[in-house]
């Protein structure tokens, strides 16, 4: 090989020589650099134009209607009736499936609509009775009916997860 050959071939260094960057590091980016558009400062570009909650937060609650569907009393009557157990069953009687409707009226008259487990059930005399005092001892309800029904039928599938969770179903 000539001497010429040579230069273009450069070796890698042996490991125990110390190379030397011949190459500068880039400077670092600054805020300041950046170009800015239509003369904004920096710290105005920044900055929160719009706060997004402000008006969120200045939001009064809707009015929620105390009775119908979806009401405040109905919700109470519910939470009622999840304090009244079956006595065979260690699981209260609306996540059981037994309650099949709660409605209130503009009068805020309750009216439940509810099955027995069976007809032949040992509480099928007190177990109507109780419910509609449960139901007429919430606070704002006027009156409260029962209605007792067989048809559909009560099954294992009206229960809630919560119920067969309780009863080792799931």
């Amino acid at each position: 090989m000539s001497e010429e050959q040579e230069k273009d071939f450069i070796a890698a260094p042996a490991p125990n020589e110390q190379v030397v960057d011949t190459l500068a590091k880039p400077p670092r980016a600054r805020v300041s650099d950046a170009p800015l558009e239509d003369s904004e400062s920096a710290s105005a570009k920044l900055e929160r134009k719009r706060d997004y909650l402000e008006g969120f937060l200045a939001k009064k609650p809707e009015e929620t209607a105390v009775s119908g569907p979806g009401g405040e009393l109905q919700q109470a009557v519910i939470d009622a009736l999840k304090e009244i157990y079956d006595p065979e069953i260690p699981v209260n009687i609306y996540d059981l499936g037994l309650i099949y409707g709660v409605e209130v009226d503009e009068e805020k008259d309750v009216t439940v609509t509810m099955t027995l487990t069976t007809p032949h059930c040992p509480v099928a005399e007190t177990m109507p009775g109780e419910v509609e005092l449960r139901a007429a001892s919430v606070p704002g309800v006027r009156d409260a009916e029962v209605n007792l029904v067989w048809d559909p039928p009560w099954g294992p599938d009206k229960m809630t997860d919560e119920a067969r969770l309780e009863l080792g179903m799931l």
